[in-house]
């Protein structure tokens, strides 16, 4: 993948650019095992496999994309919500899922206005937490949990590291094109400031899941 495809990463515009072809992107640097998708599609796996199929669940997706997590989810007969600040992904989304609700918002302002009062059983996310900064990370998980419901869960994938020492290892990998205008989290440190019920599995050498239960 070129850093100028990283870079659109950051832009609405680049991204409703990218939404015709991003899935190929993405596939063929998972099939290199590149940063920064290497492990992508497991990672999706593992995010649907904590999620049950046997009864139909509230979801709130974030920065859901060109949605191949949430048409899964949907298919299996789940209620989706979905937020993205790509105009076009939020229309593909529209046509792939007609039950769904999907919103144009860009998640750094927190949740939008319609969503003040609706509350999930899974709060889900994927290669998208990676353009705010760890401490708008932590508020924005905070908020997050006021709309989950009880034993509600958020699930965050993304490129993220258990350590530093996991984090310097991707980047000299990963060579001229790491992207230094994304934040990437380290869990030993940021689990210090997170709500209490996290937990963390790497998924590939540049992904992990972040995992945390609603505890009241």
């Amino acid at each position: 993948m070129r850093k100028e495809e990283l870079q659109k990463m950051l832009d609405p515009k680049g991204f409703d650019e990218w939404a015709g072809t991003y899935d190929q992107t993405v596939a063929e640097s998972e099939e290199q095992n590149e940063y920064p998708f290497a492990g992508y599609r497991q990672m999706l796996r593992e995010i649907e496999r904590q999620i049950p199929k046997e009864k139909p669940s509230d979801i709130l997706d974030i920065g859901f994309g060109t949605g191949v997590l949430t048409e899964r989810l949907y298919e299996k007969g789940h209620r989706i919500v979905g937020i993205d600040f790509s105009a076009e992904m939020v229309r593909t989304a529209k046509a792939k899922m007609p039950a769904g609700i999907f919103l144009q918002h860009d998640f750094k302002y927190g949740l939008p206005k319609e969503l003040a009062a609706s509350k999930f059983d899974y709060v889900i996310s994927t290669y998208a937490l990676h353009h705010l900064t760890d401490t708008e990370k932590v508020h924005f998980m905070v908020e997050i949990l006021e709309h989950l419901n009880p034993d509600g869960m958020m699930l965050m994938g993304d490129i993220s590291f258990l350590n530093e020492e996991a984090l310097a290892a991707c980047r000299r990998r990963a060579g001229i094109k790491w992207d230094e205008s994304e934040h990437y989290f380290i869990y030993e440190t940021l689990k210090r400031v997170l709500p209490a019920g996290s937990s963390y599995r790497q998924v590939s050498f540049c992904a992990g899941l972040l995992q945390i239960s609603r505890v009241d």
